[in-house]
């Protein structure tokens, strides 16, 4: 590289490249410098084979003094954000000890949908746009709603996470995305024959048969579950205390009836240690494949497309608050029992509810 030059522009300087060649001619680039707090900083400006000219590295630099001029940062100062695809390692990274099958879903997502579309850029430069596009595309490949509602929740978190993770200043871009509409309200419950012959069924799996008869009879999500520790049970009081319940303000305990206190008893937990544990004594993280195997044996699914319609581990839930609606439960004593947010997540409920109207038709048909 030749010695530096002085152009006819204050602060600008040309060399020549001695390797490089322009119009058979070796190349020439433009330089640079101004002060920063009463230091000279050089910056290369570009070459004039990629269009530069003393003139434009003129008006490139009385654009640096401005910017110092009122306090903005220098591009040379500014932090450099992390790829998307390092945030989204770090993400995958700490999902195998936190969420459910070890990340395993969230790692499928990302692969599948996300890793091409955002790998090669930084976090600040994604903007909302970017991801109207991701959407698009999911879209146009036909994708269920709830698929890329799950595409979009996951890039959501890992941009969460690298925020909290790297201290950055920065807005997550999906703020300004519409989640797609999820029609994924559970439609179906078990009938009480087909929770008899399920339980029946699991009688040989103890730890699975007594957390599917748990969740049954208290509405607790299988995490919510698999998270109970010896002295989250108050046997006086017939109560399980919910230490990480899915909502944190409302209610944190469910209700023990005297035969699911019995069943408790008998397992005789330390109060440091999990409720129901694998075979290496650890919190159970994922349902075991046995349950869908039972399920399937007894047909239930048989021949049922609609998800909302087929019978699962989280059915159970949804079979409780069925179960006291049909006993003619108020709703918002459903709400508090189910422990929702708000009463507009109960009232799915409602129409299983007996009502005056129903009570009048029985009257009519009693009369003849």
């Amino acid at each position: 590289m030749g010695k530096r030059t002085k152009t006819s522009y204050p602060g600008v300087y040309q060399r020549a490249g001695e390797k490089r060649k322009y119009s058979n001619k070796p190349d020439v680039c433009f330089d640079i410098y101004y002060d920063v707090r009463g230091k000279k900083r050089w910056e290369k400006v570009g070459w004039m084979s990629e269009g530069y000219n003393a003139k434009s590295a003129a008006i490139i630099r009385a654009e640096r003094i401005r910017q110092i001029r009122h306090g903005e940062d220098l591009p040379q100062d500014k932090k450099k954000y992390p790829l998307f695809k390092d945030a989204a390692k770090r993400y995958l990274d700490w999902a195998k000890d936190n969420k459910t099958r070890s990340g395993y879903d969230e790692g499928i997502r990302y692969r599948n949908h996300l890793s091409a579309h955002f790998n090669g850029k930084r976090l600040d430069e994604i903007t909302s746009f970017h991801i109207e596009q991701l959407k698009q595309k999911l879209v146009q490949k036909e994708l269920a709603p709830a698929t890329v509602k799950h595409c979009l929740v996951l890039f959501r978190e890992i941009f969460n996470k690298a925020i909290n993770w790297y201290s950055l200043d920065i807005s997550n871009p999906i703020k300004g995305v519409k989640m797609p509409s999820v029609q994924n309200t559970r439609l179906r419950f078990f009938t009480h024959e087909e929770a008899n012959l399920l339980l029946d069924a699991l009688e040989p799996y103890k730890q699975l048969h007594d957390m599917a008869l748990l969740s049954l009879r208290t509405g607790l999500r299988f995490k919510e579950i698999t998270g109970i520790k010896g002295r989250d049970i108050d046997f006086n009081n017939g109560i399980v205390n919910i230490m990480d319940p899915k909502n944190a303000e409302n209610n944190s305990h469910v209700y023990l009836a005297s035969d699911i206190k019995a069943i408790l008893r008998e397992y005789n937990t330390p109060p440091s240690e999990y409720l129901f544990r694998n075979s290496k004594g650890e919190r159970i993280k994922e349902i075991t494949d046995t349950f869908e195997r039972v399920i399937e044996r007894l047909k239930f699914n048989d021949g049922i497309e609609d998800r909302r319609q087929r019978l699962t581990f989280h059915s159970l839930r949804h079979t409780f608050a069925s179960w006291l609606a049909l006993n003619g439960e108020q709703l918002k004593t459903i709400q508090e029992l189910m422990r929702h947010k708000t009463i507009q997540m109960t009232m799915k409920y409602a129409h299983l509810i007996p009502d005056h109207k129903m009570k009048a038709v029985e009257a009519l048909s009693e009369d003849h």
